[in-house]
């Protein structure tokens, strides 16, 4: 990963250096994620490679976003809207299996114009870009389905009050809550725990067949909690999956999947990931604007893959990296970030 600059001195302090720390840090938990998919898969017939491709996909992203955000921030992100555009637009609807990248492609493509909207300095060009990302949220809406449609106008929305926020620490904790929120939520509903049972309107926008997949996630996952039942062995075990005429099924929420094949370590690492992006966000030498649209595009694709299955596709994945960097880059003019 591309290292950041060491902050200078602001207000007769020294900042600490944020790259060797942001950097020690993703390593260690990526490399966790990675290194507990194989232990979860020894002596058994697991197969770790998708959360290996995942864990890549990833790191690649990451890095490559640091890379191109030091060097090209606004053509770079701006590439990267396009190009999450492109495959937004061109992404085949009604395949089994494919309901969760949809909304994801969506979401990040919709984050990554914003945040290079808030980067661009010549009027001219942030109106532009302005419009560039009402473009892909207008045609989310019409054409890319309820989730991603409501996910970019949420985006679009948060980043143009983004502005207001002075200090973005209050920012990332409220999403950090609000991902917790949901990843409980969904828990809750699949161990029959919401308090008064789950409302009939709202099970049935999530479906019989989301909830009960859920609920073979949560027992799978107490029958083995520590190293769950394996990686990618979701299918073979949950009675649901299989009923179900796609060969592959997984149970639509990324918590459950990993606590059903990693058990509870599985989660906490996925957690980890989580946060580390969101502390890496915090300590961002980026402008506050364009480190809480990166926060809120990532925060919707935790509670979409945390709803469905956005996070089993590496384009998902990638992308999601892919912002991270971008908008923890180093600046070219090594301009000092306001402490939040």
């Amino acid at each position: 990963m591309a290292s950041s600059v060491v902050g200078p001195v602001v207000q007769g302090q020294e900042r600490p250096a944020r790259g060797s720390t942001l950097d020690i840090a993703g390593a260690v938990v990526l490399g966790g994620c990675a290194v507990w998919a194989l232990i979860a898969s020894v002596g058994r017939t697991a197969r770790p490679e998708g959360v290996l491709l995942a864990v890549l996909a990833v790191a690649a992203g990451y890095a490559c976003g640091r890379i191109a955000g030091s060097l090209l921030p606004v053509a770079a992100t701006t590439a990267a809207a396009l190009a999450g555009f492109g495959l937004a637009c061109t992404a085949l609807e009604d395949l089994p299996g494919q309901e969760g990248v949809d909304a994801a492609q969506w979401t990040l493509a919709t984050g990554a114009a914003c945040c290079a909207a808030w980067a661009a300095r010549p009027l001219l060009l942030r109106s532009a870009l302005w419009l560039l990302a009402l473009a892909i949220a207008v045609t989310a809406a019409v054409g890319g389905g309820t989730a991603g449609g409501a996910a970019s106008a949420a985006v679009l929305l948060c980043s143009f009050t983004a502005a207001r926020l002075r200090r973005r620490l209050l920012g990332l904790a409220g999403l950090a809550l609000l991902t917790a929120v949901a990843v409980g939520g969904c828990w809750a509903v699949a161990a029959n725990a919401v308090p008064g049972g789950l409302p009939p309107a709202l099970r049935a926008q999530l479906t019989e067949h989301r909830v009960r997949l859920w609920q073979d996630a949560t027992r799978i996952a107490g029958d083995n909690p520590v190293r769950g039942a394996g990686p990618d062995r979701f299918t073979e075990l949950s009675p649901t999956a299989m009923e179900a005429p796609d060969p592959r099924t997984t149970p639509h929420s990324a918590p459950l999947q990993q606590a059903a094949g990693e058990g509870v370590p599985g989660v906490a690492l996925l957690g980890a990931a989580f946060g580390w992006m969101l502390y890496a966000l915090w300590r961002s030498p980026r402008s506050t604007p364009v480190v809480l649209t990166a926060a809120v595009a990532l925060t919707a694709l935790a509670i979409e893959a945390s709803l469905g299955n956005a996070l089993s596709f590496p384009q998902v994945t990638a992308g999601a990296g892919l912002l991270a960097g971008l908008a923890t880059a180093s600046r070219p003019d090594h301009a000092p970030a306001p402490l939040p």
